[in-house]
C-alpha cells in the first residue's frame, strides 16, 4: 500500500491527499472544510483567487490550534499568489492578506499560482476592451526571488510552482536559492503528464494533480461531453474493485506517486476521496489507466484568438502551454 505522505525536497511531510477549494463557494466550503478535517484530511488547498479564504480560516478556528482537535503542525496549509500580485514588492503583502484571511501564522506551502504576471492593482483579472488580458513585464524569476523572502521571514515553510512547465521549472532552479519543492498541475487520466512529471521527479519536485477527477462541473465544458468518471475503462476498473470510478483515478495517481487535490462540497464524496489508501491497482488496471492518456486539457478555458477559440494563449510567451510539456 502506498503511504498517506510523501516526503518533500524541504523535508516537510505533506499527506498525498488534500481537500481542493477551487469552485467551492464562501457558501459551501466552511462546511466542506469542516467535513474534511473530521474525515482525517490534514491537508488544505487555497488560493487567493478563490475568493474563499475568510471562510476556510472560519472552519479552521473551529478544529485546529491551542485546545482544539487539531495541533496545528497536524495540518498543511497551501495557498497561491494571484497573478497580479507578481510584483515583487506586492508578494509579500498578498501573503500577508491570505494569513490573515486564514487565520495562520505561518502557511506550509506557497505557490506561484500561474507564470504569467497580469497589470498590477486589486483587479484580479485586468481586461483590454478587446477582451484579452492585461498583463505586465515581469518576469517569474524576479517573483520567486520575492517569494524566497517569505521562507527567511517564516511567513511559509516552503514555496512551490503552479502551472508550469519544464522550461520554466529549469528557469526558475537557475536562479533558486530556495528551490521548488511542488509544481502543481491539472492531471488526471486523459492528461497523464508523464514528462512532466518525469523531469520534475528529476528535480526532487513533488507533482500534485488539480483536478483529478477531471473538472466535471467546469462552467465551460460541452453539454455533450462524457465525464472522466463515466470513462468505460474506468468504469470497468470499479466495477471490478468494487469501488466508485473516483476513488479509482485517485489510487492511481496515488500509486504512481501524484499527490492529489480532489474538490468537492459533498460530505459523501469528501469521505470517499480520501478512502483510496485500503486497496491495490493491478498492472492490468494500471494499463488501463494508462491507455487513457490523450494530452487533454480540461480545466483552461478556450481563449478567443482572431474569432477561433484557443487553448493557449498566443500573446503571452509566459503561458505555460506553449511548450510540449
Amino acid at each position: 500500500m502506498s503511504s498517506t505522505f510523501v516526503t518533500l525536497s524541504s523535508g516537510m511531510k505533506m499527506p498525498m491527499v488534500g481537500l481542493g477549494t477551487w469552485k467551492t463557494t464562501p457558501e459551501q466550503v466552511r462546511e466542506a472544510v469542516l467535513c474534511a478535517l473530521d474525515a482525517g484530511y490534514r491537508h488544505i488547498d487555497c488560493a487567493a483567487i478563490y475568493g474563499n479564504e475568510k471562510d476556510v480560516g472560519e472552519a479552521l478556528k473551529e478544529r485546529v490550534g491551542p485546545g482544539k482537535s487539531i495541533p496545528r503542525e497536524e495540518l498543511f496549509m497551501t495557498s497561491k499568489l494571484w497573478n497580479t500580485k507578481h510584483h515583487p514588492d506586492d508578494v509579500e503583502p498578498a501573503c500577508r492578506k491570505t494569513l490573515e484571511d486564514l487565520g495562520l501564522a505561518y502557511l506550509d506551502l506557497y505557490l506561484m499560482h500561474w507564470p504569467m504576471a497580469f497589470e498590477r492593482g486589486n483587479l484580479e483579472m485586468p481586461k483590454n476592451d478587446d477582451g484579452t488580458m492585461r498583463y505586465a513585464d515581469i518576469h517569474y524569476k524576479d517573483t520567486w526571488r520575492a517569494m524566497e523572502n517569505l521562507v527567511t521571514k517564516g511567513l511559509v515553510k516552503a514555496i512551490g510552482l503552479s502551472n508550469f512547465n519544464a522550461r520554466q521549472i529549469d528557469d526558475i532552479l537557475s536562479v533558486a536559492k530556495h528551490k521548488p519543492v511542488v509544481n502543481q498541475v491539472e492531471c488526471h487520466p486523459y492528461l497523464a503528464q508523464k514528462e512532466l512529471m518525469a523531469h520534475c521527479s528529476r528535480n526532487r519536485i513533488q507533482l500534485i494533480a488539480y483536478s483529478p477527477l477531471g473538472a466535471p462541473s467546469r462552467p465551460w465544458a460541452c453539454p455533450d461531453e462524457r465525464s472522466l468518471l463515466d470513462d468505460p475503462q474506468i468504469l470497468n476498473v470499479a466495477e471490478k474493485l468494487k469501488k466508485t470510478p473516483a476513488q479509482v483515478i485517485l489510487r492511481w495517481q496515488v500509486q504512481r506517486g501524484v499527490a492529489c487535490i480532489p474538490k468537492s462540497a459533498k460530505p459523501s464524496r469528501i469521505k470517499e476521496n480520501i478512502q483510496v489508501f485500503d486497496f491495490t491497482l493491478s498492472d492490468e488496471d494500471i494499463k488501463k489507466m494508462e491507455s487513457l492518456n490523450c494530452n487533454k486539457r480540461l480545466t483552461v478555458p478556450p481563449i478567443e484568438v482572431n474569432g477561433q477559440s484557443e487553448w493557449r494563449d498566443a500573446k503571452n510567451p509566459f503561458f505555460p502551454f506553449h511548450d510540449t510539456y
